[in-house]
């Protein structure tokens, strides 16, 4: 293996982001201006929450007394600027698609795909529930019509000529089947609701599980990509408006049975009601999805603050960080922090209800003097014997309910359209894993004997230097290969990279001679035993925490050797219930081990599967000095059937590897033996092993 030249910093950017949680990290733009505290006033002021043009926002800067004075809301210059923003990436482009989605044609011409999207989620969920529900809406449209075309019959019997309990005889078939249509109706409206109730649970468990499975089988690099936590938390709106797509579908489908029951007998009436009935509904359409459209982009233009508020409030609340926040004094900082952008997304809601509002009574007025006209028409033909009373009734009968479909057809239609704005971004994400689905192939490997890096270059998005550059390496099985170098120099990703969690831009890992990325990714994987610098601290009980869920024919005997191995035995002994005990504290009979109990738990569950290729990532970093002896004095052992990656910078432990490899700056300028760099005196290894030597000799006590 050739050295090779050194380059630039490959830190991997601190922008990876992952969901509010104990480990969040906002991406950070250069451009945008740290949030003030409410507290201090000297912060820089705050950045005005991205809005569009049907939201406008109350301009704080206007005082009546003093006139305008400068806006708060302002961005500072450039060098008046002294940190970064927690800020994410813009929605330019989503606002976009979105200001062309939303119209009235649009509403019109998708609202038949929402349903039939509707028809088939629920379908995969619940098929016998799903054929009950339409069998119900079309009987109960039926029974309207019936129900109407009876009222005809009984008014004109009534108001005939003739003795009176003659009327009322020639009356009582048609009030039997009013009777019995309202009643079945009725029956019918609570079976729709009882079965939307059994659909809507399970249609929203099955959206769940297709959501996870899709953010599974993204790349782990989807995380180093700004965009991509956009589009989870897009995604993760669409499957909380699953919740509503069921009984807005059913609403939909209930006003249009309604509609065509009630519109086909007043077209018997008479043909020119209908055509004005539907005229003085469009207005409340165009005016509910001008709503639905504000009420989108309002949640569009505060998603980066809504993310920020969950993100503060798990760091403020959780156990985790509490004795920092305490010890630090920093809840002030915080919580003013959290009411800055708290204010943010209450500005932009209100202003967008405000015009929501303003937009629904312009409709409803319009709405109301077309409607006016319909029943100024209803009067003309009954005046001039156009019409005749018993259908005149009728004809106000049907009008109401015509009426009243129309105005749940507009209100559910927006509201479905609503939701189905929320489902496009819940499907795009179950289609593309956010931009980032494994594209892999389906070759299924052996467990590593031979593991090469050829040529390996690696790049962070928004990175210009590679985080990795032109590596050429080696590791066999039986072998230790240890990567030591200074913080960001490349060795996680270039471990990352050798385990196949990352797939190189330039060059190949192979296996075997088999390139990674031709691998099958999940069968891949069982072959490697991982421990990174930061343990998942899964809330599950301890064998559970070894095993992964993934019990072997001999589990006691394998976990009883891995605990062995990695010194989680002893942890193991102190636990109330041994294997059995749940490792949460959070939860009733949990326990909460210490950051080095962890660390054991971690390597214990990467030798658990007695994996090909194992990868050691600072694995002693939190272990006391008996423990972390135990480790390295039992490596050797561990790798006689495995190929070991150890990364590490305490570079005393590395004196158990085979080959040592020297990086800086993402590429290797020193590789040999322990013995072989300690004696290059102006090498990087010497000169870092000389450092730690000096500082033990500083710190040592003096007679």
């Amino acid at each position: 293996m050739t050295p090779k030249p050194a380059g630039e910093d490959p830190t991997p950017p601190a922008d990876a982001r992952s969901k509010p949680g104990p480990n969040a990290i906002p991406h950070q733009s250069a451009t945008t201006p740290e949030v003030p505290t409410a507290t201090s006033p000297e912060a820089p002021a705050e950045v005005p929450p991205r809005v569009p043009a049907e939201v406008p926002i109350e301009d704080p800067a206007k005082d009546p007394a003093k006139g305008p004075t400068k806006d708060p809301t302002e961005a500072p210059p450039a060098d008046e600027r002294p940190d970064q923003e927690l800020a994410f990436a813009p929605p330019g482009r989503d606002t976009a698609v979105a200001l062309t989605k939303i119209t009235t044609r649009a509403m019109a011409a998708r609202l038949p795909h929402l349903l039939v999207r509707a028809m088939r989620l629920a379908w995969k969920a619940d098929p016998r529930a799903l054929v009950a529900l339409m069998v119900c809406q079309v009987l109960a449209g039926v029974l309207e019509a019936g129900g109407l075309l009876a009222t005809t019959g009984t008014i004109t019997a009534l108001i005939s000529s003739g003795d009176v309990a003659d009327r009322l005889r020639d009356a009582l078939p048609s009030i039997l089947l009013l009777s019995v249509a309202v009643g079945v109706r009725a029956v019918l409206g609570i079976a729709v609701v009882a079965l939307s109730a059994r659909v809507t649970p399970r249609l929203t468990r099955e959206s769940e599980w297709l959501l996870l499975q899709a953010a599974s089988r993204a790349e782990l690099a989807a995380y180093n990509h700004p965009g991509y936590q956009d589009r989870w938390d897009a995604a993760d709106r669409g499957l909380q408006s699953m919740r509503g797509l069921m009984p807005q579908s059913q609403d939909v489908i209930a006003a249009c049975a309604s509609l065509i029951a009630a519109a086909s007998v007043l077209t018997l009436l008479h043909p020119v009601l209908l055509p004005l009935l539907l005229l003085g509904a469009l207005p409340r359409g165009v005016a509910a999805v001008r709503g639905a459209r504000v009420e989108y982009l309002t949640t569009l233009h505060t998603q980066d603050e809504r993310r920020l508020l969950n993100m503060l409030r798990w760091h403020i609340s959780d156990q985790r960080w509490a004795d920092q926040l305490r010890a630090g004094t920093m809840a002030p900082f915080l919580l003013g922090r959290y009411a800055v952008a708290a204010d943010r997304v209450q500005r932009v809601t209100q202003s967008g209800a405000w015009t929501t509002a303003k937009i629904g009574l312009v409709g409803a007025a319009v709405g109301g003097l077309a409607a006016s006209l319909v029943w100024a028409a209803l009067a003309y033909l009954l005046s001039t014997d156009r019409m005749s009373v018993a259908a005149a009734g009728t004809a106000v009968i049907a009008l109401r309910t015509v009426g009243t479909a129309l105005g749940g057809l507009v209100v559910s239609g927006s509201r479905l359209y609503s939701v189905g704005l929320y489902l496009d971004d819940w499907a795009r994400f179950l289609d593309e894993a956010g931009g980032h689905a494994m594209t892999r192939g389906d070759l299924v490997p052996k467990p590593p004997v031979v593991v090469r890096a050829e040529n390996v270059t690696y790049r962070y998005p928004g990175k210009t230097a590679p985080a990795v550059a032109d590596i050429d390496l080696e590791l066999r099985r039986g072998t230790i290969l240890a990567l030591v170098g200074e913080n960001g120099s490349g060795k996680s990703t270039l471990s990352r990279l050798l385990c196949g969690l990352y797939l190189a831009h330039e060059g190949r890992v192979t296996w075997n001679g088999d390139d990674v990325g031709d691998l099958d990714p999940h069968a891949a994987w069982s072959h490697v035993g991982y421990v990174p610098q930061e343990i998942a601290r899964w809330p599950l009980s301890a064998r559970l925490n070894i095993n992964l869920g993934q019990p072997r024919e001999d589990d006691d005997e394998a976990i009883g050797r891995a605990a062995g191995a990695s010194g989680a035995d002893d942890v193991i002994a102190g636990l109330p219930r041994g294997l059995g005990t749940l490792l949460a504290r959070e939860w009733w009979g949990g326990v909460d081990p210490s950051v080095g109990q962890w660390q054991r738990f971690g390597i214990a569950r990467a030798l658990y599967g007695e994996p090909g290729l194992i990868c050691l990532d600072e694995p002693t970093s939190a272990l006391d000095p008996r423990a972390e002896h135990r480790i390295f004095a039992g490596l050797r052992e561990i790798a006689r059937d495995s190929a070991v990656v150890l990364v590490t910078h305490r570079l005393a432990n590395v004196a158990v590897a085979d080959h040592i490899v020297v990086m800086d700056s993402g590429r290797v300028i020193q590789q040999g033996t322990f013995d072989e760099l300690l004696a290059q005196q102006h090498g990087l290894f010497a000169e870092l092993w000389r450092l730690q030597q000096d500082r033990g000799a500083e710190s040592a006590p003096r007679a």
